[in-house]
């Protein structure tokens, strides 16, 4: 499993001139109406901090491929999917696919792929659930000890 992103990031490089992220932010940006979304959006869906986004963003801003926004009325700013942006990611498309088939499938019989896409789903439940626990968790100790804070001040 370690080694699939890298062999995805190798070939979107070499073919595309992307990294396997970029295309990622790419996509999601292609997906939503209008192409954009809310940067702290964009970054919980790509699954990234807010921070290696906002790199991200830039770099894509210098290559044409997105800008940011205003949002009018809220705080915040949203990415922006450009033409060029959208014409990138349409491009580095089928041979994205065509490697996850080749690194991925080709090795699969039908019921295999059933298997993973059904192992896939409880494993994406599996590590949703523990992840927001966590947090939870963490969210509370924070109250915990800023509450034992406060008292140990009075």
């Amino acid at each position: 499993m370690t080694r699939l992103p890298g062999g995805l990031d190798t070939q979107l490089q070499r073919e595309s001139g992307v990294t396997h992220f970029e295309y990622w932010v790419l996509t999601l940006l292609s997906e939503e109406p209008g192409h954009r979304l809310q940067m702290s959006e964009l970054a919980h869906k790509a699954n990234a901090s807010l921070s290696r986004l906002s790199h991200v963003v830039s770099k894509m801003e210098r290559m044409g491929w997105a800008q940011r926004s205003a949002t009018t009325g809220r705080r915040g700013v949203q990415a922006v999917l450009t033409e060029d942006g959208y014409s990138k990611v349409v491009e580095a498309s089928p041979g994205y696919v065509d490697a996850v088939r080749r690194l991925v499938f080709d090795g699969l019989d039908a019921g295999q792929t059933a298997q993973l896409a059904e192992l896939s789903d409880i494993l994406a439940v599996q590590v949703t659930e523990t992840l927001i626990n966590i947090e939870e968790n963490a969210g509370s100790a924070d109250k915990q000890t800023k509450s034992a804070d406060k008292q140990t001040k009075s």
